[in-house]
């Protein structure tokens, strides 16, 4: 693993380690003012960091404490000042009506260093669905990458 990829990775570890406290000072600090953010829930574009920071407070709400979100199959690729990952993450909690709930998400990250700092830049979250029902993928550990 080269220096690029650890530091892609340590900034990743800290994006999850912020999303799973729900510390969204830290979370923010790891994006770049021009963010842009691509999800699952309407306007689904978010831009620059007040739209972000908004988006991810009203995630961490649709949560009764702590956001269990666990990173499978992350790979990483950089070359020079610039770096895109990919993953999985799955997404497990207590919502606020007490039900628990896991799903599969997938990400694709895109990371610029500026300075001696890696920040992202540009994030692409989807939801699988499932082909039977055309319903959001909803996890069983039948269901987990092996």
């Amino acid at each position: 693993m080269t220096s690029n990829e650890s530091e892609v990775r340590a900034l990743l570890d800290n994006r999850v380690a912020a999303c799973q406290t729900k510390d969204i000072d830290r979370l923010m600090s790891l994006y770049s003012s021009d963010i842009v953010y691509y999800d699952v829930v309407p306007p689904l574009q978010y831009v620059g960091t007040e739209e972000v920071r908004r988006n991810f407070v009203r995630w961490f709400d649709g949560y009764d404490g702590p956001i269990g979100l666990e990173t499978h199959d992350l790979t990483i690729a950089t070359s020079g000042d610039v770096a895109v990952a990919n993953m999985l993450h799955l997404d497990t909690g207590t919502r606020p009506n007490g039900l628990q709930t896991a799903i599969w998400v997938r990400a694709t990250v895109c990371c610029r260093r500026s300075g001696d700092k890696w920040l992202i830049t540009q994030e692409h979250i989807s939801v699988p669905i499932n082909p039977e029902n055309l319903q959001a993928w909803l996890a069983s550990e039948k269901d987990q990458p092996a």
